[in-house]
């Protein structure tokens, strides 16, 4: 492969790991002791099941997906005969391909309704950055075998939920596994900017609430508990991306009414809220250092005080396009000079770098860290804000959610985690070979393609027109390579989004480049 030849014959560690290495002996002998007592098992074969060690990248898993690869968007099986209609909403019936709903998927390759073989080239919309039926994933079921439940509560945070709590801690502040007193000092510090809280939570939608809640309590108390805040009395603005005319459908940060607000959801409810001094959205330019400041000056003074600065790194939401290190650098610079909160949107780019964490990269101090079900590998719902003490302002029903703290979710982050550190380096290859190779494409047909925006494994193609944009779209979706195209937003460039999955060998990277290279060649050909 084309990669190999260039020197990059890295290749994905097959690591072994067992419950006992991920979670540790102690925690595991009380876990086999309460199995025993409770169901009558001997003791010592419930041990050797947690000390069973599991490959997580075996050889015959890569070697299959390798040779499945020339079967992609090709008739594996007949297609399912008479599917179930469902019971869904308008919206959700209009955008639903049901040809393409899984029937079985295995590695970075789904079976839909269609009976066709699809690449999961969108690693299944970020839930599935190491792919289906991840082998590493049975240590799940080993701990289920174990008796550990998954579902507790907010009181009852378990063992594997804390000790995911300090691994987040470490990763995110870049201390090395064995540095055990670089993480008690992390832990205990109250300096500013230093990440040591963690709130378990379902979606990402309810982490960023979380946080925008954390940022209002500064102007408006929670509830008759708390003394009057610091701002009371100021109207609190929210910074969030404009887009390319100055609105607000850049930015994506969840479902929730306040978020909905910030990307110019329901006019008139906000409309009224911003008259009434409630609280008030402005957006800034996308890497435009000298709006930011502007926005600065005219919102954080007076009457005004700005609450808080949202931002992606990577706008997977808006074409793709990627904010710059020296923008984001200012941004942050501005912000901790004026008590201004930043928060890292890291739903779509958690795992796809290989520090876990993209902001990591740029060298940036948020105040506040939203990871979504890219960690759990889409085995569970589970997100994580993770913040600072100075910002740790809410009780516990300011950003209750049940089921936040699922033992099991937990343990597929830890899982997810260890084979991501010990994979860096792929990680790293694969995705700098993956842009420069898509980036080549942007070069040879230039005369469609207006750029390349993303980074590694998160790239978009942005195209000229429209028409071309969806003529692309639909010749790779007929060779199976699963992915989607951004023509419905009315400032953003058409764009086609890619995400492949960290597990992607040379040979899948190869393989799609092909199959773009021949549709970017049929669309040209026709034109």
């Amino acid at each position: 492969y084309p990669g190999i030849m260039e020197g990059n014959s890295i290749a994905l560690k097959n690591t072994k790991h067992s419950l006992l290495s991920i979670v540790g002996e102690q925690y595991l002998q009380e876990v086999c002791a309460a199995r025993a007592f409770m169901t009558g098992e001997r003791q010592e074969e419930l041990w050797a099941e947690a000390t069973k060690e599991v490959e997580f990248f075996p050889d015959e898993f890569s070697g299959r997906l390798d040779e499945l690869l020339e079967y992609t968007g090709k008739q594996a099986i007949d297609p399912l005969g008479d599917p179930v209609e469902g019971a869904t909403t308008e919206a959700f019936k209009k955008a639903t391909k049901t040809v393409k709903s899984p029937l079985s998927a295995y590695g970075f390759l789904r079976i839909g309704e269609d009976g066709r073989i699809y690449m999961v080239s969108k690693s299944e919309h970020y839930h599935a950055p190491l792919g289906h039926q991840f082998p590493g994933y049975r240590l799940i079921e080993q701990a289920k075998r174990l008796g550990i439940p998954n579902a507790t509560h907010n009181n009852t945070r378990g063992t594997i939920t804390r000790l995911l709590e300090e691994e987040l801690i470490r990763t995110v502040n870049g201390i090395g596994k064995d540095d055990t007193e670089g993480l008690r000092k992390v832990l205990q510090s109250d300096a500013p900017h230093v990440i040591n809280r963690v709130i378990n939570l379902e979606t990402g939608s309810l982490a960023v609430e979380a946080a925008v809640k954390q940022m209002l309590t500064r102007f408006y108390r929670l509830d008759k508990t708390y003394e009057a805040p610091m701002y009371a009395g100021k109207i609190p603005v929210f910074l969030v991306m404009a887009d390319q005319e100055g609105g607000k459908e850049a930015n994506y940060h969840g479902t929730t009414v306040l978020t909905q607000f910030m990307r110019g959801m329901w006019p008139e409810f906000y409309s009224l809220m911003e008259r009434n001094g409630i609280f008030r959205v402005e957006s800034v330019e996308i890497n435009n250092e000298d709006d930011f400041t502007q926005k600065i000056e005219a919102f954080d003074n007076g009457k005004y005080k700005v609450a808080g600065f949202l931002h992606e790194i990577i706008l997977m939401n808006y074409g793709g396009i990627k904010l710059t290190k020296e923008y984001l650098s200012k941004a942050y610079k501005i912000c901790h000079a004026h008590d201004i909160p930043v928060l890292v949107d890291e739903i779509q780019s958690c795992m796809w770098s290989p520090e876990l964490f993209l902001f990591r990269e740029y060298g940036l101090q948020p105040d506040f860290v939203v990871v979504g079900k890219g960690f759990p590998g889409g085995e569970y719902p589970a997100s994580r804000l993770l913040t600072t003490p100075e910002m740790d302002r809410l009780n516990l029903f300011g950003a209750l959610v049940t089921n936040g703290q699922e033992e099991l979710a937990s343990l597929a982050y830890l899982i997810t985690m260890a084979f991501a550190e010990d994979n860096k380096e792929y990680t790293r290859k694969t995705g700098d070979y993956y842009e420069k190779e898509i980036r080549k494409l942007g070069s040879d047909f230039n005369t469609i393609i207006d750029n390349v925006e993303g980074v590694r494994h998160l790239t978009t193609i942005v195209f000229k027109s429209p028409d071309d944009a969806l003529a692309f779209t639909h010749h790779i979706d007929q060779q199976g390579v699963d992915i989607s195209v951004q023509t419905y937003k009315a400032n953003c460039a058409p764009a086609s989004l890619l995400k492949i999955p960290l597990i992607s060998s040379w040979k899948m990277i190869d393989f799609m480049i092909g199959k773009m290279r021949e549709s970017l060649q049929k669309i040209t050909s026709a034109t």
